[in-house]
């Protein structure tokens, strides 16, 4: 453990210490929408659950300052903020005078001087990269751990939030590594090493391959027939009865079959063998359900955010049943709006709303795609085929008949690149206007007036910045 993650978790102590001397008043609850979110309320759930405390909870997609400026005035003496509430923490500390307030978050943020009725625990203060090294859940677990030891046994949750947050890359850093340690010493995760593709527990293995963009598998990738016809060249049969087989009915043998087959149809790629790493399992839940692979597990979690049904999730992460099976409802309905709004952007009825330019492209969905799946949609194009030749995604959908949401992604997840600088320029000087997120993927809200000002800035600013992307590579 280097100086930093020391600091960081000294700190921590001295936090929980200055949150056990508050009142045992009801406290107010605020995490963000997305599967980190969801996995950090979870964990401060149960330790409040285990507490004997009572709380009134609320899941957003951003804390504004209306917002802000709303929930101060309620009649609550304590307020925690989970995943969220670092990116305002000046304005924080003005309305929340007088109140107790707890901030775990791990979002880029600002050292600011704060009175004592305030408590902020974020390890970007302490040079800790929180975009990789630690969630905002693992922010959460590693302060609750330290109220209660029994969390420990949440630790997976935690790592849940992390790869919501895509911070797993053929392993853990730092902080989520020792968060990771505590799940394997708990046995509420296995780690195994196996083929990289999502799905494994619950898709057909032949959509898999079909859908598969990291790892991208050229000549089949995209192509359904071709994918089937793969699986016979190798020689797995893709039916078993009038089921479609799954990773998980594999042999060992066909298991490695169908390993080197990918690695062979990869030999054009920069590294062929990458399709293989960590798959991280829950056993402790049922085989073949979208619980049982922890990256699934965070898609579900996702889901039921972007659907207005955070708390089935939070209820599938508390380990209960009937929430569970209404998650997985809640996912399929997900899935839907996912396949909806790809056939919108397929169609492009709308080309004045599908602007590409070189090096990046703008979607412009106004009302035809729902706002909180905006970011996702931008993310799966930017890992498919479709993105070749492009660098970044801008993506914009309207919230209600004042606001936009806009979602920003780039299509190298090694590059260097921070995505918040960016989203900062897009909206700089605009009133109203707020950005956030982090290096890989950032985000904002916006007034609808200023669409076309962002829009025509995004031309200028990554019309620029893919100019001198090309230029470094032909140097």
């Amino acid at each position: 453990m280097d100086d930093n993650q020391h600091s960081f978790l000294s700190f921590v102590k001295v936090a929980v210490q200055r949150f056990r001397e508050w009142d045992t008043g009801p406290i107010r609850l605020i995490s963000h929408i997305d599967a980190d979110g969801i996995s950090a309320c979870s964990l401060m759930i149960k330790t409040l659950n285990l507490q004997n405390r009572k709380y009134s909870l609320s899941i957003v997609q951003n804390v504004s300052s209306d917002f802000l400026e709303k929930i101060c005035k309620e009649d609550y003496g304590s307020y925690i903020f989970t995943d969220i509430g670092s990116g305002h923490i000046r304005l924080i500390s003005s309305l929340f005078s007088g109140k107790n307030v707890l901030i775990l978050d791990h979002h880029k943020t600002e050292e600011v001087t704060l009175s004592k009725n305030i408590i902020h625990v974020n390890p970007t203060l302490f040079g800790i990269d929180g975009g990789r090294e630690v969630s905002g859940a693992g922010v959460v677990y590693l302060f609750c751990k330290e109220i209660d030891e029994k969390l420990k046994g949440m630790a997976h949750i935690a790592l849940i939030g992390a790869l919501g947050d895509v911070q797993e890359e053929n392993g853990f850093l730092a902080l989520n590594n020792s968060i990771l340690v505590d799940a394997v010493d708990q046995g509420t995760i296995r780690v195994i090493r196996g083929l990289r593709i999502f799905g494994a527990q619950t898709r057909p293995l032949h959509k898999i391959l079909e859908y598969s963009t990291d790892p991208y598998i050229p000549g089949v990738t995209g192509n359904e027939s071709a994918a089937i016809q793969f699986l016979q060249q190798v020689g797995i049969t893709p039916r078993v009865g009038n089921s479609w087989k799954k990773i998980v009915h594999l042999t060992s043998e066909e298991i490695k079959n169908l390993i080197e087959g990918i690695i062979m149809k990869r030999m054009g790629e920069e590294n062929p063998d990458d399709v293989l790493g960590n798959v991280y399992l829950l056993p402790h839940e049922e085989k073949e359900s979208p619980f049982r692979d922890a990256k699934e597990f965070a898609t579900l979690l996702n889901a039921t955010g972007r659907m207005q049904k955070a708390s089935l999730g939070i209820g599938a992460c508390l380990g209960d049943s009937k929430n569970k099976q209404l998650a997985m409802r809640a996912l399929i309905a997900y899935k839907k709006e996912i396949i909806g709004a790809l056939t919108w952007f397929e169609k492009g009825k709308n080309p004045d709303q599908i602007e590409r330019g070189k090096g990046y492209l703008i979607i412009n969905a106004a009302g035809y795609v729902n706002y909180a799946i905006i970011g996702t949609i931008a993310s799966i194009l930017s890992k498919s085929e479709k993105s070749k030749n492009i660098s970044y995604i801008l993506s914009l959908a309207h919230m209600d008949e004042r606001l936009s949401k806009v979602s920003l992604r780039k299509t190298n997840p090694r590059s260097s690149e921070d995505l918040r600088e960016i989203m900062k320029e897009l909206i700089d000087g605009l009133e109203g206007c707020e950005a956030g997120g982090h290096k890989q993927a950032a985000g904002g809200i916006v007034p609808l007036k200023w669409e076309n000002e962002i829009i025509a800035r995004a031309h200028l600013i990554l019309g620029k910045k893919t100019m001198e992307e090309r230029i470094d590579f032909l140097e």
